[in-house]
């Protein structure tokens, strides 16, 4: 994928994944510096939203703080769910890039009507519904995005969220993320095998397993959107816990970051047993046929994410697929009216 050939370029999908090198290049750390004490004296935070304003933002901010073993309490519904909760105790986390999507206002009109003034709105645009609902609002930089897929937005969310773990530890990730930058302009532009690209096009479903922090299930989202095929998630171990039962010889698996005591379980059942192609996405080889990018160390997630969307426009331009728009999705899946 590249911006130098017309059959790319004329995207705004394309031009919106390649915009993400310079939103991380830029990325400030710093602006999450003043809020970073409020929810570490609060202790709990709730992000949430829909889609892909939550799914690898917020779960990559969880796995991220269960690894480095914070002391801070981070959970992730929809909106409609999270309504439900029991939030005093709570900074809730509002993220919405149009400011108008009807469940997450809804949720901070609620909050503000109990009295939690740790509301928070996360928005891609100014003087939104959204903010004024909330106590405090963080625009991103990156801008609105043309194509119905979200992508560079994504990408800028889960840095912001992870800006506040690294304002909390005392982390300066700047040069990290300057960093970073390069190595998302490698796995979005890296050639990826023809075989893999004419796997996953006769593919009845693409699959993709791995870790439970937003990466395969965000991909999951983008490959329904993207190459309008259908595509499951299969958290950890699902791909071998049932599923294989339905699986089809034609299907193909990604399994992204495969943990090495998973990988003789993924060949016997998915390879040896249904028969299908498992590929990988990983910053090294594997005994699958690998998509393998570069290691950002704890940053890598966001390398295997590009890495994917890369995969997924190769697969829709197969396809012969206009990229920029769905017959169905929309840009503002549920959009607040008055």
């Amino acid at each position: 994928m590249n911006l130098t050939d017309e059959k790319y370029s004329k995207y705004a999908l394309v031009q919106e994944m390649m915009d993400t090198i310079g939103v991380v290049r830029n990325f400030d750390p710093t602006q999450t510096a003043a809020i970073a004490p409020k929810i570490q004296s609060v202790g709990r935070i709730l992000m949430t939203g829909e889609g892909s304003s939550r799914i690898f933002p917020a779960k990559n901010a969880m796995r991220k703080a269960m690894q480095w073993g914070m002391d801070l309490q981070i959970a992730t519904d929809g909106s409609r769910q999270s309504a439900k909760y029991e939030l005093s105790k709570f900074a809730v986390f509002c993220a919405s890039n149009s400011g108008r999507t009807k469940e997450v206002v809804l949720l901070a009109k609620k909050l503000a009507a109990e009295g939690n003034d740790n509301r928070f709105a996360l928005t891609a645009n100014e003087k939104t519904l959204l903010e004024e609902a909330c106590t405090e609002s963080f625009v991103l930089t990156c801008g609105w995005e043309q194509a119905v897929a979200a992508t560079k937005s994504v990408i800028e969310q889960a840095l912001f969220y992870e800006s506040i773990l690294w304002n909390i530890l005392g982390q300066d990730n700047a040069a990290a993320c300057k960093a970073l930058a390069d190595d998302i302009e490698t796995a979005l532009t890296l050639p990826i095998d023809k075989s893999i690209i004419d796997t996953a096009v006769n593919a009845s479903t693409i699959y993709f397993a791995g870790y439970n922090d937003g990466v395969a299930e965000e991909l999951t989202l983008k490959t329904n959107e993207i190459t309008r095929n259908k595509s499951d998630f299969l958290e950890g171990t699902y791909a071998v816990h049932g599923i294989e039962e339905v699986m089809d010889p034609k299907d193909i698996v990604f399994v992204v970051d495969p943990i090495d005591a998973e990988i003789e379980k993924f060949q016997e059942v998915l390879e040896q047993g249904v028969g299908l192609k498992v590929v990988a996405i990983a910053n090294r080889k594997t005994p699958f046929a690998t998509i393998q990018v570069p290691d950002a160390g704890p940053l890598t997630p966001y390398v295997y994410l590009s890495a994917g969307w890369n995969l997924l426009v190769e697969i829709g331009m197969a396809l012969g697929i206009d990229l920029d728009k769905p017959e169905r999705a929309r840009k503002v899946g549920n959009e607040f009216i008055g």
